[in-house]
């Protein structure tokens, strides 16, 4: 197996490491990952400049763009094939409802996708990352799952694994994305040079947390795996927009 590794946290993040570490003995490991914390880069890609690609002395490649930018590069023009699978994180934080649009992490796992290759976005519920090594076991638990049966289907997966130690977990859930409250209002503030800036204010609650989605997984100690689709498309919709437009 060929794995291709990245995050949003930057290459030089525990998890990133963590993940690496594990995935070494089950095949060849390539990490190539931001030069720095990218963290709500979502699927941004780096159109107005040229990339830089270096290697840090632990041999992980670090690229001065977005996750995005990092699995693009690595995919189409650093790698002599392409990888059996995408892997991006182990993200400090979670990674649910909402919270999907903006995340970095599960950006690059979407690039792999899009580029025709198995990908898995994982990411650790506690910050800083207390529970890694149950966070890269579950990670090998799912590796080991797709290689001895794999899907029938291009796969985009987003995993969230509570902060427990691994014999505590419930199991994993298949789950489907919860939504969260709006995100509370900018923190308006004055730099030391006398200028007003803006922090941008903490994500909302859950909210919609019922019984099937990722938020009440994780709650109740399981792992949280959802299934990701990129078409936007609201289908619901497309019926009664046809006869508005009709009219």
């Amino acid at each position: 197996m060929k794995f291709l590794l990245s995050n949003d946290d930057g290459y030089f993040a525990p998890g990133i490491e963590a993940l690496a570490a594990a995935l070494r003995p089950y095949g060849d490991v390539t990490v190539v990952a931001p030069e720095r914390d990218r963290s709500g880069a979502s699927n941004s890609l780096t159109l107005d400049r040229p990339l830089s690609l270096r290697r840090a002395p632990n041999g992980f490649y670090f690229v001065n763009g977005t996750p995005t930018d990092c699995v693009h590069l690595a995919v189409t023009g650093m790698l002599d094939s392409i990888p059996d699978m995408v892997i991006s994180g182990i993200n400090h934080g979670a990674n649910m409802g909402d919270d999907t649009v903006y995340s970095g992490t599960v950006a690059a796992a979407t690039e792999g996708f899009l580029l025709g290759v198995p990908s898995i976005a994982v990411s650790l519920v506690s910050k800083p990352g207390a529970w890694l090594d149950t966070a890269a076991r579950v990670t090998l638990d799912l590796v080991e799952r797709l290689i001895e049966q794999p899907l029938s289907e291009p796969t985009l997966l987003n995993v969230n694994v509570p902060d427990l130690p691994y014999s505590a977990l419930k199991g994993m859930k298949i789950t489907r994305l919860g939504r969260r409250h709006h995100a509370e209002p900018v923190v308006r503030s004055v730099n030391p040079r006398g200028d007003t800036v803006y922090w941008v204010g903490a994500v909302g609650p859950a909210q919609d947390a019922g019984p099937d989605t990722d938020f009440h997984a994780v709650k109740n100690g399981h792992v949280s795996v959802t299934p990701l689709s990129i078409d936007l498309t609201s289908h619901r919709q497309l019926p009664g927009l046809t006869q508005w437009l009709t009219r």
